[in-house]
């Protein structure tokens, strides 16, 4: 077979990811946080860009005349501006001129200046008290009210946190480098509640210390405040507060150890493991109880971000729903065309021409991938609010199960744009503020055989069932199931304890114990109110 060399034309398509492409799909599941940062590094470095509310230099409103006075009492002498323009024309010669003896001003004016120039005693004490205050605010620690370096944060008490409140302890308690070493490496790990990690074995092998040393410093810093830092688990919380209350004997000792009986209210089981009786052991639960098992929450924690909405949902005058995006939360960008005119009448150099020729089109590339980003964003959320209008008229009840595709073909984009534009992105409601994946939920098959039911709605059936049982009828789960098929939602056992558990509500035993121990106790305070105060005969 012979090898020959021939040229051949084919022609084909492909799609092509270039790099604006790439992001400009990236901008479809950043939030509104995230794209504010995205277009700041832009604007930072892309000189053809510039903020749509952006002041030109030097637009200070000029002061309205009279408003403010020099401080150092001297006059404008310039003509036709100034202050100088509010006095008349022969005030300054009036001012100027020397009045001359208090003996020759009464001759003049045919009186005494007491008389004249009467001041009554409360306006007299108040000029006194005026005359008497300071001026300043150095001795307060700051500059003059008038002076540049004033700040007002310099009398704004910092926020302490719990990582300070421990070192400035740790200072005082060692006196050994190594150990305020070691100290402090493990008040790096304590967590805003005040807990440490439970194995302390890496950190030992990371500092070169041996596991004694840890130990020996870890039980100087369980002594600091807030009592209970420093712990290991919820018990070690516990325990450190009680021997601080000096309460921690060998009962108590029992119950703090046993907290997984006391948190599924075997009484019993507590009784028998502590050796005590049953007044005893409720005054034992009522001191746990008083206890804080999380000391470093009183503190300075991390910031919590406020969650801004992305789009508004509100009732129309027709009776439907207008939807219309939070302008607040996009940011406005311009392309400065003018300078760009300006530039390239000037640029010599190909390389320079060539910068700014791209630089122009990023930028009038990101300008219409953001417009592109609020028009899909707002397209999705109607055709949400048009899906899911039983939600918003009627609540969650009647949330139907939705998902990606059905609004993907409504609109006729991608299943994964529209995942892309429901990512980290709010909706307020008259009902509150959602997540867009929350209105997508799974279907769950109708017992007859008629329309599904959402999987949200059904959680929330199931939490209305348990929160309307009788302590002395607790359903498990095979009687919500039971009940759940009288409704018309045909659903497995095992998938009702997967809603309970995911709603974080306990088991039908746990819920009996629960609902019988807190009629019990209010059945006990009434007893004991009706021994204090009896009826009259």
């Amino acid at each position: 077979m012979a090898l020959t060399q021939r040229l051949e034309f084919r022609q084909s398509q492909s799609l092509v990811m270039t790099p604006q492409l790439m992001q400009a799909i990236k901008l479809l599941q950043l939030s509104n946080l995230d794209l504010t940062t995205f277009v700041e590094e832009e604007l930072e470095r892309n000189p053809l860009l510039e903020r749509a509310n952006d002041e030109a230099p030097g637009g200070e409103a000029p002061a309205e005349a009279g408003q403010f006075s020099d401080s150092d009492g001297g006059h404008n002498d310039e003509p036709g501006g100034g202050p100088g323009e509010a006095f008349e024309p022969g005030q300054e010669e009036w001012m100027s001129k020397d009045l001359g003896t208090r003996a020759e001003i009464e001759q003049t004016l045919d009186t005494g200046l007491d008389n004249v120039f009467s001041e009554e005693p409360a306006e007299a004490a108040a000029r006194n008290a005026q005359d008497a205050a300071p001026t300043t605010y150095t001795e307060w620690g700051g500059g003059a009210s008038g002076d540049e370096d004033y700040n007002l944060e310099a009398f704004v008490a910092a926020e302490v946190t719990l990582g300070d409140h421990l070192a400035e302890q740790l200072s005082v308690a060692f006196t050994a480098p190594a150990q305020r070493m070691i100290g402090q490496y493990l008040i790096d790990l304590v967590d805003e509640a005040g807990y440490l990690p439970g194995d302390l074995g890496q950190a030992a092998e990371r500092l070169g210390a041996s596991q004694a040393d840890v130990e020996d410093v870890l039980a100087v810093l369980q002594k600091f405040d807030p009592p209970g830092v420093c712990a290991r688990n919820l018990s070690e919380c516990l325990a450190i507060q009680l021997r601080e209350l000096d309460r921690y004997d060998p009962a108590m000792q029992a119950l703090v150890e046993h907290l997984d009986l006391l948190a599924k209210r075997d009484i019993a089981g507590l009784r028998k493991v502590c050796g005590v009786d049953d007044e005893d052991i409720a005054d034992m639960i009522g001191e746990i109880r008083r206890l804080n098992p999380k000391p470093g929450m009183k503190f300075g924690s991390a910031r919590l971000q406020t969650m801004v909405p992305d789009v508004y949902v509100r009732p129309g005058p027709d009776g439907g729903w207008h939807v219309e995006l939070n302008s607040d939360t996009l940011p406005r960008v311009l392309v400065n065309q003018t300078y760009y005119s300006e530039l390239s009448k000037k640029i010599g150099k190909d390389g320079d021409k060539s910068y700014f020729t791209d630089a122009l089109q990023n930028a009038t590339w990101l300008v219409r991938a953001l417009d592109q980003r609020a028009r899909t964003i707002l397209k999705v959320a109607t055709e949400i609010v048009r899906q899911q209008d039983g939600f918003f008229t009627h609540g969650v009840a009647h949330l139907r199960p939705l998902n990606l595709k059905a609004v993907a073909d409504a609109i006729q984009m991608h299943e994964s744009t529209v995942s892309r534009v429901t990512a980290n992105k709010y909706m307020a409601t008259n009902r509150g503020t959602f997540e867009l994946k929350y209105f997508f939920t799974a279907s769950i098959a109708s017992a007859d055989g008629g329309e599904a039911h959402s999987a949200e709605a059904v959680r929330h059936h199931i939490k209305q069932l348990i929160d309307s049982e009788a302590p002395a009828a607790i359903l498990s789960d095979d009687t919500i199931v039971e009940r759940l098929r009288a409704s018309g939602i045909d659903i497995a056992r095992r998938t009702v304890a997967k809603y309970r558990e995911a709603m974080r509500i306990p088991s039908s035993v746990q819920r009996r114990r629960d609902k019988q121990s807190a009629l019990g106790n209010v059945l006990s305070t009434a007893m004991s109110d009706r021994s204090r105060n009896p009826e009259p005969a």
